[in-house]
């Protein structure tokens, strides 16, 4: 039997500190190498792992007989996250790029905090799922630190817009299939951070209103570094 996964145990915390610690690994790796082929070997490596892990964890799924419409499609946010930071490390752009910084830094850091997890390591689920999400994040660390990618002005609306259209398809089809793609038809089964907002339909609101907040709160530095800079510029 799978032992129960404890949020901030010995495993939890583990598994965020070595998702630091590979990201930066990375990060000093390519300083140091200084070599474009260096450079585009580890972005298509990152790629590789991020769609393989995905696609390993659907045949996990399939092979213990837990596939189902509700886990099946590609419809959760960390889904749309992760085809934006394969396309970025891919063919680094900077619409791609605003997706995977956003979603990835507000979203997907927060779910490696908050997991909806409900068994510990060593069970697979539970390594699949922090490799998964220590591959997004490892990613856009690498874009932001390696490849110097930033938003820009316009970045925190257009990435509103896309969450707005995740919303849009994500509630449709939870509304025509009885899923629960992205909890907009009911919070977890376990303890995380929708515990604390208040009940269906308001903590949707609730939640979006905290993701856009932590979209401006990222976006800041560079805001605040452009203004700055303005003018020394203009002098």
């Amino acid at each position: 039997m799978p032992s129960p996964f404890h949020s901030f145990g010995a495993s939890h915390i583990v598994a965020m500190a070595l998702m630091l610690a590979a990201a930066a690994a990375l990060i000093l790796a390519s300083r140091a190498a200084r070599s474009d082929p260096f450079d585009r070997s580890v972005r298509w490596i990152l790629a590789f792992l991020l769609l393989a892990d995905w696609i390993a964890y659907l045949v996990m799924f399939y092979r213990n007989g837990w596939l189902a419409v509700g886990n099946v499609l590609p419809l959760n946010l960390c889904d749309w996250a992760t085809i934006a930071v394969a396309l970025t490390l891919l063919v680094p752009n900077q619409r791609s790029f605003e997706l995977s910084y956003f979603w990835a830094l507000a979203g997907t850091l927060l779910a490696s905090i908050t997991p909806d997890l409900a068994y510990d390591f060593p069970d697979p689920r539970f390594i699949f799922y922090f490799l998964y999400h220590a591959i997004i994040i490892a990613s856009v660390l690498y874009m932001v630190f390696t490849l110097g990618m930033r938003p820009v002005p316009g970045s925190v609306g257009r990435v509103v817009a896309w969450t707005l259209a995740y919303i849009a398809v994500a509630g449709a089809a939870d509304w025509w299939l009885g899923t629960n793609y992205g909890f907009l038809r009911a919070k977890p089964a376990t303890a995380t951070l929708f515990d604390a907002m208040p009940p269906w339909p308001w903590y949707i609101v609730c939640s979006f209103a905290i993701g856009i907040a932590a979209m401006l709160l990222l976006y800041a530095p560079y805001f605040i570094a452009d203004r700055l800079r303005r003018p020394r510029l203009a002098s």
